[in-house]
């Protein structure tokens, strides 16, 4: 992982800071939208971008299901309560993870929302399998403190990459853990002073792959060259923004 291009892009948008609050907004919009389609097409909600959008302005869509709905409107209320998070410097615990499950479960799954699970769980078409629900407590607090000791240590999106993948292969929720560890990813990036990045639907079988050699082998190469790329493709929107070349660092 290139950190010191990442670095340098970094800055060159720091420069700008603090971003008119049309721009700022108008890019928060369009983030929503993305973020939201992709991270729920992912996990198979079958609503399209443009519906995904006019479900976000509050219209109902023709032959999608209430969960279908529900999963896009709760999803754009977790991504304002981690944006929320960033501005007021709340840490990463273990009542944050709950409550950011919850928001993606609420009306979905109410029983299970921002609970962890008391049942062993299997991911569909993965060799990797989740850890026994009789010892997440453990599993749970050695992630944490790997948060808060080694992983405090490493390059910000190095960290933001580690917490999605060891979040999933923990699995510590029944449902609701890819959305949450992308959301959780973006976090750590943002409160890093980097944009979130977009794991696009259209990439899933290369996201996946990548996810399962990070879970099974321990091998976090392909994982971490794929949010090299996203990171530095999340700072494009703000050059156009901007009216700057994306080759101007």
């Amino acid at each position: 992982m290139n950190t010191q291009n990442l670095d340098l892009l970094k800055s060159r948008l720091d420069a700008y800071r603090p971003l008119p609050p049309e721009v700022v907004k108008n890019l928060r919009e369009d983030l929503a939208l993305r973020w939201t389609y992709n991270s729920n097409a992912i996990e198979g909600n079958t609503l399209t971008l443009q519906e995904t959008k006019v479900v976000l302005e509050g219209v109902a869509v023709g032959g999608k299901s209430i969960a279908e709905h529900l999963e896009a409107t709760n999803h754009a209320h977790a991504i304002n309560f981690v944006y929320a998070l960033v501005e007021q410097g709340d840490p990463l615990d273990v009542r944050t993870l709950k409550e950011i499950h919850s928001l993606i479960l609420k009306g979905i799954d109410d029983r299970n929302a921002g609970v962890f699970r008391t049942v062993n769980v299997t991911i569909s078409g993965a060799e990797h399998v989740p850890p026994d629900f009789l010892n997440l407590t453990d599993e749970v607090d050695g992630f944490m403190a790997w948060y808060n000791g080694d992983g405090a240590d490493l390059h910000v999106v190095e960290r933001a990459a580690r917490v999605h993948v060891d979040f999933v292969k923990i699995h510590p929720f029944a449902d609701g853990n890819g959305r949450t560890s992308r959301l959780l990813m973006n976090l750590e990036l943002m409160k890093g002073g980097f944009p979130p990045v977009v794991f696009q639907n259209s990439e899933r079988l290369a996201y996946y792959e990548a996810l399962e050699a990070a879970c099974v082998k321990s091998d976090y190469d392909s994982f971490l060259e794929m949010t090299e790329r996203l990171v530095v493709d999340s700072f494009k929107p703000y050059w156009f923004a901007l009216g700057l070349s994306e080759e101007g660092v």
